[in-house]
């Protein structure tokens, strides 16, 4: 890196005595203490290893959130979010999956947690973590897997509580991962609020998008309300959704919009339910993937022995959760091509995908 000899040491503003040392590395501790000099009163800070199941040493360099944030990237399951379905089963090269899901969620997420001046590495962790519970096809996966467990399946608790356990996350990162949905119990931290307002902003404004690219909708369709205070575009949709939430932290100390804002988007997300996941190839598509995966998950559950040998379950563990967890890990294509290969499925039987067909 190019710099100038004499130049590595600066004065603070207003201070003639006190001076920055740029040469020095910006380590854990460091940043710790920034977070508590610049975070805003309610906001989570950073805490040595954190607070995680199985006690670890501190990191020399990093917050144990952004700890969290980097093991989540390098995660078997987060790289297999790119091949999981967000509304599109089959999706072309510029339609979302899970995994561009993820990562708009998390743009959303840390613009607001900026704003507000909370912790935008544990914004970021919980949202690109999120999604990591979900099974193959879409939120049909959780239908399909609901038939096979008494507490139900959902994919916050399950991405929390089984599929990321292995990570040894912090507390904070595991709730809000737990809690992003907005069935679940509240998020106990700021910041885990700001990812469940960010993963509603973000869906309601890409699925759109890549519903009106597929010619399901038109932007002319729109419902009033919804043009008249965010516009009709992405772009304008989510500024004006992130605006909002960082103006109401600000007025209110607590995260949410204005009620008008806060309108036009249940107006934007009833306008997705109703002309794009409950429209009837929709609905054809869930009811593809939850037969495929009950047929997996049952094959599994009854010939354990059939599962790679790193996912057989232990003599006092039960095969259908086990087989559960394994076909939940698997991408939309792996699971497709597992039915035929393994059960002879009828490939005229698979999801084919929301898009018209010409």
């Amino acid at each position: 890196m190019r710099g100038h000899e004499g130049h590595g040491v600066v004065r603070a503003h207003g201070d003639s005595s006190a001076t920055v040392d740029l040469a020095a590395p910006i380590g854990r501790e460091a940043r710790e203490e920034r977070e508590r000099l610049l975070l805003r009163p309610g906001a989570t800070f950073s805490d040595g290893a954190g607070n995680r199941a199985v006690p670890e040493e501190p990191d020399v360099e990093r917050t144990c959130f952004e700890r969290d944030r980097d093991r989540i990237v390098h995660s078997t399951a987060f790289r297999r979010l790119a091949g999981k379905t967000q509304v599109v089963v089959h999706p072309n090269d510029h339609e979302r999956t899970r995994l561009t899901h993820a990562l708009e969620v998390a743009q959303v997420a840390t613009s607001i947690a900026r704003g507000v001046g909370v912790n935008v590495a544990l914004a970021d962790a919980i949202a690109l973590g999120h999604d990591c519970g979900h099974g193959p096809g879409g939120h049909a996966s959780e239908e399909a897997f609901d038939a096979f467990l008494g507490e139900g399946y959902d994919h916050g608790p399950w991405g929390a509580d089984v599929v990321l356990t292995g990570l040894n996350l912090c507390a904070e990162t595991l709730d809000g991962i737990r809690n992003h949905s907005w069935s679940r119990p509240a998020p106990a931290t700021v910041e885990g609020e700001i990812v469940s307002w960010a993963d509603r902003i973000a869906y309601c404004a890409h699925d759109l998008e890549d519903a009106v690219a597929a010619g399901i909708v038109s932007l002319a369709e729109l419902p009033a309300d919804v043009v008249a205070l965010a516009g009709r575009t992405r772009r304008e949709h989510l500024a004006t959704f992130i605006r909002s939430v960082i103006t109401t932290v600000a007025h209110t100390g607590e995260v949410g919009m204005d009620a008008d804002v806060a309108g036009a988007l249940a107006s934007l997300r009833r306008f997705n339910y109703e002309r794009i996941y409950t429209r009837a190839e929709s609905v054809a598509q869930s009811d593809a993937v939850i037969g495929v995966l009950r047929a997996l998950v049952e094959f599994y559950a009854e010939r354990p022995d059939a599962l790679p040998a790193d996912h057989r379950p232990a003599a006092e563990a039960d095969p259908v959760r086990t087989a559960v967890t394994y076909v939940g890990g698997m991408t939309d294509q792996f699971a497709f091509d597992t039915a035929v290969a393994l059960l002879g499925w009828d490939a005229a039987r698979l999801p084919r995908g929301i898009r018209r067909v010409t």
